[in-house]
Formats: structure tokens, C-alpha cells, sequence
């Protein structure tokens, strides 16, 4: 499972074996948030939540959204498409 960036000291990871839509994982402190990437039409979107609060959510939404880019290339690169 690929870390493919570090957020807040958090883990967003990409499976390599994963599903559609394309999306990834915030994995840290004993939580768990799984966001859709919607690369092609906006922002990261919320799908999952296990832990996080509402607060530390807004933040690393913020901080994704910021980094759609990066994390769109990725997607692609370890599934070859989106």
C-alpha cells in the first residue's frame, strides 16, 4: 500500500489493487477516512469516516484539495486510468 503523500503528520495511501471510483485513504492516530478524488470534476469528497472529527475533517480536506493534482497523477499512475 503506497503512501503517496503526508498529511498532518497522517498517511494518505493508494492501494495498488483498489477499486473505482478512484479514491484514497487518510490513515493516522487510530483513524481512518477514505475520500473519493472526483479528479476530473472537483475536490476530494468525504465517502468514509472512522474517527476523525469534524474539525481535523474540514482541515485535511482543505489540505487535499490543494493537492488534487498530485494525488489525481498518482491514481493514475499505480492504476493506469481513472
Amino acid at each position: 500500500m503506497p503512501t503517496v503523500l503526508t498529511v498532518f503528520g497522517l498517511r494518505v495511501v493508494i492501494y495498488p489493487n483498489n477499486h473505482r471510483p478512484a479514491h484514497f485513504h487518510v490513515i493516522g492516530k487510530g483513524c481512518e477516512a477514505v475520500f473519493n478524488l472526483n479528479c476530473l470534476t472537483g475536490l476530494p469528497e468525504l465517502r468514509e469516516n472512522y474517527g476523525f472529527s469534524a474539525k481535523a475533517l474540514n482541515s485535511i480536506s482543505a489540505e487535499l484539495a490543494n493537492k488534487i493534482d498530485h494525488l489525481c497523477k498518482q491514481w493514475s499512475q499505480i492504476h493506469e486510468n481513472f
